[in-house]
C-alpha cells in the first residue's frame, strides 16, 4: 500500500499491530527490521496527513473569522 492509499485509521491500526509484535517478542529476528521499517512509513504518513489537515483546518478557521468580522462591520 502507498501513502496515497491507506487512511489514517489504517496507518494507526496497522502501528499499534506492529508494536504489539514487537512487544510480545513473537516477531521473527529476521522480520523485526522489516516490520521497523514499515512502522517508520507509517508514522511519516501520519504526520503528513495530520499536516495536511492542520493546514486545512487553520484555513477555515481564518475564513470562518473572515466572515465574522465582515458581518461584524
Amino acid at each position: 500500500m502507498t501513502k496515497k492509499d491507506i487512511k489514517y485509521s489504517e496507518a494507526v491500526v496497522e502501528l499499534n499491530n506492529i508494536l504489539a509484535d514487537l512487544e510480545s517478542e513473537s516477531v521473527d529476528v529476521d522480520e523485526v527490521s522489516l516490520k521497523v521499517k514499515r512502522a517508520v512509513e507509517l508514522v511519516k504518513v501520519c504526520r503528513d496527513k495530520i499536516d495536511k489537515t492542520e493546514l486545512e483546518v487553520r484555513k477555515i478557521v481564518k475564513k470562518v473569522e473572515e466572515d465574522i468580522d465582515k458581518e461584524q462591520k
